[in-house]
């Protein structure tokens, strides 16, 4: 008998709950009527089915990575939060240009959530049992991943938010920071993100479908971003792209 952060964390009615409540939010949030703790609901049930569930209902019990990415995946999706605040002084979202909302046909938005649901579902079978999955420096390229991960994601979207007038609202070609390597950092550290989580459950085969299904999605979403940055600054984004050839991975695509 031993003590077990599952007792918290993991009761199956918890999860169902949250997820139940999760759908009454989403609801709010189709007319607009969402406030900030129903904002967090929506992204903690969907993180919990993600990153705690799975692995749980294949084990019987959670310890180790699941419960580090949990809060990773919180970090990892609220850059702009803290970036308004350093530079804005505030944490309230800017009014911007809607043609910068740049989105793919719903049927790839709706293939990749898919594929993401069930990549985290194939990781948790795929891995060995999560005490079987050693500790200690065994586990420090995973870190590196993280903190590497984290950096990017944050980095880019500071850069982003330097040469904006608004947050997502480009003036100029950004080619500082990440977007030296590549042209999409943003999407990058998606991919890295999750590309790490399935690392750590020890999941290779996951690992390559997810990369699959992420640049798909991302290879779609690139295309219209550069289009609309070919039309808004000409010259000076081609001679950017020329010159930073890998869109996700740098030396590789």
């Amino acid at each position: 008998m031993y003590f077990s952060w599952t007792w918290l964390f993991w009761p199956w009615f918890m999860a169902i709950s949250i997820g139940i409540y999760s759908v009454y939010c989403f609801r709010k949030y189709i007319n607009v009527e969402l406030s900030i703790f129903e904002q967090i609901s929506i992204v903690t049930s969907s993180f919990t089915w993600l990153t705690l569930v799975p692995p749980a209902f294949f084990n019987g019990f959670l310890e180790g990575w699941p419960f580090v990415f949990f809060f990773v995946y919180h970090y990892f999706f609220f850059p702009n939060v803290s970036i308004r605040k350093r530079l804005y002084g505030d944490y309230n979202a800017r009014p911007h240009d809607l043609k910068w909302d740049v989105n793919v046909p719903n049927m790839y938005r709706v293939l990749f959530a898919v594929g993401v649901v069930v990549g985290h579902w194939l990781a948790a079978f795929e891995g060995p049992e999560l005490h079987i999955i050693p500790g200690g420096w065994t586990n420090f390229a995973i870190w590196g991943l993280i903190l590497v991960t984290l950096f990017t994601q944050y980095n880019a979207s500071l850069y982003l938010a330097k040469y904006s007038e608004k947050i997502v609202e480009p003036t100029a070609v950004v080619h500082f920071g990440p977007y030296r390597w590549v042209r999409h950092p943003v999407y990058a550290s998606t991919l890295l993100l999750f590309f790490t989580y399935f690392a750590a459950l020890r999941a290779p085969l996951s690992c390559l479908y997810i990369v699959a299904v992420c640049v798909l999605y991302y290879d779609q979403k690139a295309k219209l971003d550069e289009a609309l940055m070919v039309d808004t600054f000409g010259e000076g984004y081609i001679e950017y792209s020329n010159k930073v050839k890998y869109k996700f991975i740098p030396f590789v695509y």
